[in-house]
């Protein structure tokens, strides 16, 4: 008897071969998310440092936003665009210097929440498969022994050539269950601690970006206000 993969899924059962699409599904799934997010955080981690070394070795605040400009797709980008915004409305409104300061503090705190929102994106099918994948697997597990528990009392024989198909079925409904769970299990924690990593370095900018704000706005206050 043949006990390939593809046989064992052909001579499955309708339920078993339910239970494996799901988990190729999950699987196919998970792994462009893998690949998708491997490449989005590794980029996004190498143009947040070298935009963070950039902006703090510029002298001033205007030539640090030009050399983020170089670049509008690091995250470093759109964390400063919130920044600038709130401080060009405040100068114009002729805001409080204090004031000021203050609103460009939220606005950075709110672009690093969304830019850790985007980047986070997707996470969540990873966590799915990871905490759901041997669950389904364990699901075709006990379908497979049943049906071979089934085929017993039917033959009223225990030989192998009885058994056989549904054991199959449980131990490759297993297998993929594993195959789906381990990678995703694997990938989520290695891109949480990169997304830790990147966290890191968009709060340190947002503390460089408001010590320069600070800087600007004492250099144009009248010298008795200092």
């Amino acid at each position: 008897m043949d006990y390939s993969i593809i046989s064992v899924f052909t001579s499955a059962t309708l339920v078993g071969q339910v239970v494996m699409v799901i988990l190729i599904a999950m699987s196919v799934l998970s792994w462009g998310v893998i690949l998708g997010k491997a490449v989005a955080l590794g980029s996004a981690s190498s143009k947040a440092a070298s935009g963070l070394a950039r902006f703090t070795e510029a002298p001033d605040l205007r030539q640090a936003l030009q050399s983020l400009g170089a670049d509008p797709s690091s995250p470093l980008y759109a964390v400063a665009q919130h920044g600038v915004r709130e401080f060009n409305n405040g100068k114009e409104a002729g805001v409080d210097e204090s004031v000021v300061v203050e609103t460009v503090r939220r606005a950075l705190n709110q672009g690093v929440g969304q830019e850790l929102d985007r980047l986070h994106k997707s996470l969540s099918i990873l966590a799915t498969a990871a905490n759901t994948a041997p669950f389904i697997g364990l699901f075709g597990t006990v379908w497979g022994i049943m049906t071979s528990f089934h085929a017993i009392g039917q033959m009223k024989s225990a030989s192998l050539a009885t058994v056989a198909p549904g054991i199959s079925e449980a131990l490759i409904a297993t297998a993929v269950g594993l195959a789906v769970a381990v990678p995703a299990t694997i990938a989520y924690n290695i891109f949480l601690g990169k997304l830790d990593s990147i966290e890191t370095r968009l709060i340190n900018f947002a503390g460089v970006f408001l010590n320069r704000v600070q800087r600007e706005v004492n250099a144009h206050r009248p010298r008795g206000d200092r």
